[in-house]
C-alpha cells in the first residue's frame, strides 16, 4: 500500500497575531480592515477557531501578505543566508546600514541583523516588548541600559529585556559592526533603501 502523506497543519492563529503586532495593528484595526468580527478574530488568534479560506484571505489582505504566508510549510533552506548574498539596506534619513540575517518564514519569532554603525553615531533611547542580544563583531560601542553604560569591544555580548530603556553609540572614529538578535521584529523595512553597492564589510 502507498504510504499516506503527512498532513502539515500550520499554526494560523499565532502567525496572524505575530504579523499584526509587527504592523503595530490593534485587533480592532484588523477587524475593520478584514471585515471579520473582533470576537471571532480573537478566537482565531488563540487557535480556538479555524477560518475558512475566504476569511483567511480577507485577514491576509488586511495584514498586507498573501495567503501562502499562513499556509505554506517552511523548508530548512528558508532559513539559510549566504555570506556574499545577504541584502544590505538603510532606512530613510539614517546613516546606519543593516544586513538581514533572519528569515521571515511564517511563525518565526526571531529577527537578526548585522548593524554597520558609522563613527560618532548615537541612537535614540527606546524601550519595547521582547528581548535582545547584541554581540560586537568589529570596533567598539557604548551601550546604555537603564542607568548603566557599558563599553563593549570585539567579542563582548549583552542580553537584556527590551522594556529596559536602552541606547548605544559609536564613540570612535571607525565603523563598528554588531550582531543584533531579538525575539520580535522591531525593525520594519517599510521605507528601506536597498544598498546593493555596499560591500560585505564597509571600510572604517
Amino acid at each position: 500500500m502507498p504510504q499516506e502523506k503527512t498532513i502539515q497543519e500550520p499554526k494560523v492563529g499565532p502567525t496572524i497575531r505575530k504579523r499584526r503586532k509587527q504592523l503595530n495593528m490593534t485587533l480592532q484595526a484588523l477587524c475593520d480592515g478584514s471585515g471579520v468580527s473582533v470576537g471571532y478574530l480573537s478566537q482565531v488568534e488563540r487557535d480556538n477557531a479555524t477560518p475558512s479560506l475566504g476569511t483567511l484571505a480577507q485577514i491576509a489582505a488586511a495584514l498586507e501578505v498573501g495567503l501562502d504566508y499562513f499556509i505554506s510549510a517552511s523548508k530548512p533552506s528558508d532559513g539559510l543566508t549566504r555570506a556574499g548574498s545577504r541584502p544590505l539596506f538603510a532606512l530613510d534619513n539614517s546613516s546606519l546600514r543593516y544586513e538581514a540575517l533572519g528569515a521571515e518564514f511564517p511563525g518565526s519569532e526571531m529577527s537578526s541583523y548585522v548593524l554597520h554603525i558609522p563613527a560618532g553615531y548615537t541612537s535614540e533611547t527606546v524601550s519595547h516588548e521582547g528581548e535582545e542580544i547584541i554581540y560586537v563583531l568589529d570596533g567598539e560601542i557604548e551601550q546604555t541600559l537603564g542607568d548603566q553604560t557599558f563599553r563593549m569591544t570585539v567579542g563582548d555580548c549583552l542580553h537584556y529585556r527590551g522594556d529596559t530603556p536602552h541606547a548605544w553609540r559609536n564613540p570612535t572614529e571607525q565603523t563598528a559592526r554588531i550582531l543584533w538578535t531579538g525575539t520580535l521584529t522591531v525593525l520594519n523595512r517599510a521605507g528601506a533603501i536597498d544598498l546593493p553597492e555596499l560591500s560585505q564589510k564597509p571600510e572604517a
